[in-house]
């Protein structure tokens, strides 16, 4: 079942106007969510950078914290799921063609629920590989990276490159050359047992999975640094892992062909774990909403 607007309907039965500005113009913001067990991880904060992102492009989400809360759990119920991938999305809406935000008198809110598969455990074991590739991420005074908008074609023509190269993720740099982030992941390696990352003011989306792993290696007593790093940082790293929401702590063993060790790095097996005990941590804290 998809959540459209204000009720539910079956997945054949939800349709979008043609013309939405967010089909014409990828005029929209969205979240992607995980369900663990029928709780879905980090709600709240999620939907506050939900609330963000709209206020970026001044978009008025139809709908306040807790409804959208309400909604999301409905969603799940009539899906009958308990372990999901979710996401939100709300669009500027139908309205005549022109750039005109006026133009769209009503957003389209969505939820779409799927059930969560699992990334298969030779990825977490053996690792995957990555490429840095020619595409370069937005700049940051064009298209504010913390903003998660539907505009996602900088993304999908990296991810393409990527493909070609036969890598897992692409790996892209700011318009300076320093690495910034993947086309859904962000990036983290170790070097002499400190865990480095991009900072946010190279242009990347300061990720809530990366701000857990950062708490993290916190908690571990692993030194961080966030900076300005090139793909020779990757190159001679001990380690390499990507993050987001689904993949959770991806380890990385090619870089570039580049070999980064043959099986994940103690060091990045430590925050996987770690951050599984984040997530343990907060389904026991929090009640199951679904």
């Amino acid at each position: 079942m998809i959540y459209l607007n204000n009720k539910l309907v079956p997945e054949s039965r939800a349709m979008i106007s043609v013309f939405d500005h967010g089909f014409l113009y990828g005029d929209g913001i969205y979240e992607s969510l995980r369900a663990y067990n029928g709780t879905v991880f980090k709600l709240d904060e999620h939907i506050d950078r939900l609330f963000r992102s709209a206020s970026f492009i001044r978009l008025k989400i139809p709908k306040t914290a807790e409804e959208i809360k309400k909604a999301v759990c409905r969603t799940m119920r009539a899906s009958r799921l308990r372990n999901a991938f979710i996401r939100i999305s709300v669009s500027r809406g139908a309205g005549p063609i022109g750039l005109d935000p006026a133009l769209c008198p009503k957003p389209a809110f969505v939820i779409i629920p799927r059930a969560f598969k699992e990334y298969t455990k030779k990825y977490y074991e053996n690792g995957v590989s990555i490429a840095v590739v020619n595409v370069r991420r937005n700049y940051a005074g064009a298209l504010d990276p913390q903003m998660k908008s539907h505009n996602f074609l900088n993304n999908i023509l990296a991810k393409i490159e990527a493909k070609d190269r036969g890598a897992f993720e692409a790996i892209m740099l700011n318009y300076r050359g320093y690495i910034a982030e993947g086309t859904i992941a962000n990036i983290f390696f170790i070097k002499n047992s400190i865990l480095c990352t991009p900072s946010p003011d190279v242009g990347i989306l300061n990720g809530i999975t990366r701000r857990v792993i950062m708490d993290a290696a916190k908690g571990l007593k692993i030194k961080t640094k966030e900076g300005k790093f090139t793909r020779k940082h990757l190159y001679g790293a001990d380690e390499v892992f990507i993050s987001n929401t689904s993949m959770e702590v991806m380890p990385v063993t090619a870089v570039d062909n580049i070999r980064i060790g043959k099986k994940a790095g103690n060091i990045t097996r430590m925050l996987g774990m770690a951050y599984k005990e984040k997530v343990s941590e907060y389904l026991k804290n929090n009640k199951c909403r679904i």
